[in-house]
């Protein structure tokens, strides 16, 4: 497997936990939890775009 295939791969993962957590905090009665839990998936998906964009070969990430 390439080095861009396993990037793909990792920001996949990071996509779907991030939705996972979306979810929980969705169902959650709980604000505080369910900020912590939205910041959470908020930060994921920043992170998984920075990967795709290195699997891409921009490596200039967006800001």
């Amino acid at each position: 497997m390439s080095e861009s295939d396993e990037l793909h791969g990792r920001a996949r993962k990071m996509r779907d936990k991030a939705r996972e957590l979306k979810d929980s905090a969705a169902h959650t009665s709980d604000p505080e939890e369910r900020e912590r839990l939205q910041d959470r998936a908020d930060r994921l998906e920043a992170q998984s775009e920075q990967v795709s964009w290195m699997a891409s070969g921009d490596i200039y990430p967006r800001e």
